[in-house]
């Protein structure tokens, strides 16, 4: 991007000043900030993924359990308290999300207020360009973040009816055919973990490339 020299110089600039004297808006302490959110939200998302493929094994091996269980409550019990888990995951990843976007925000601001500070009118409009672009493309790889795990508590609702439609089938005495919803489940999966990975891969590039080497 034509931006980013600019942006690299004004970093470069304000770390050596930081260097002479206290940043004046604490730039370093947001970079650090943003970076150790990065690994937080990486380090979430990965637990998540793991149980969700716990909740689809369970799920795939429960029509099996079932027919060898001498106690059905206690199967469909397990399976109910694996989803539990999913679910869990899926907030705390939320979370993550929320403090990665709230970190992002402040680090930008920083930028923009000590880039206004600035007496060069024609480096503080191409620094502030930069900045701009850059925040801009990072908001709409948050907004695609949002979307996706809010894609997964869908496929968590979504497997907690297949079990619950399950429980009242084989209460009935019926067979119930789960394999087409859990399938559909599990074309998704990949789709909505490979864009969670893009934001992992994003946000450092955002940082490693135009922020954390300066």
């Amino acid at each position: 991007m034509r931006y980013l020299p600019f942006l690299s110089l004004l970093l470069a600039g304000l770390l050596l000043f930081s260097c002479q004297t206290k940043s004046p808006e604490k730039l370093p302490k947001f970079k650090d900030q943003f970076r150790t959110q990065i690994a937080q939200f990486e380090s979430q998302k990965e637990k998540t993924d793991k149980k969700v493929e716990d909740g689809i094994v369970g799920i795939t091996g429960l029509k099996e359990a079932l027919d060898n269980a001498q106690n059905v409550d206690k199967e469909f019990e397990r399976v109910y308290t694996k989803w539990k888990r999913v679910n869990n995951q899926v907030e705390n990843l939320n979370k993550e999300y929320e403090q990665l976007k709230e970190n992002a925000n402040n680090l930008f601001d920083a930028m923009e207020r000590q880039t206004e500070s600035l007496n060069d009118v024609k480096t503080k409009s191409e620094l502030g360009n930069a900045i701009r672009t850059s925040k801009q493309d990072y908001m709409k790889t948050l907004m695609k973040t949002e979307r996706a795990i809010g894609q997964l508590h869908n496929l968590h609702d979504e497997a907690i009816d297949i079990v619950k439609a399950l429980e009242v089938a084989i209460a009935l005495g019926q067979i119930a055919e789960i394999n087409n919803g859990l399938k559909s489940i599990e074309d998704r999966v990949d789709g909505i973990m490979a864009e969670l990975n893009s934001t992992i891969i994003e946000s450092k590039d955002l940082y490693e490339k135009r922020i954390g080497s300066f």
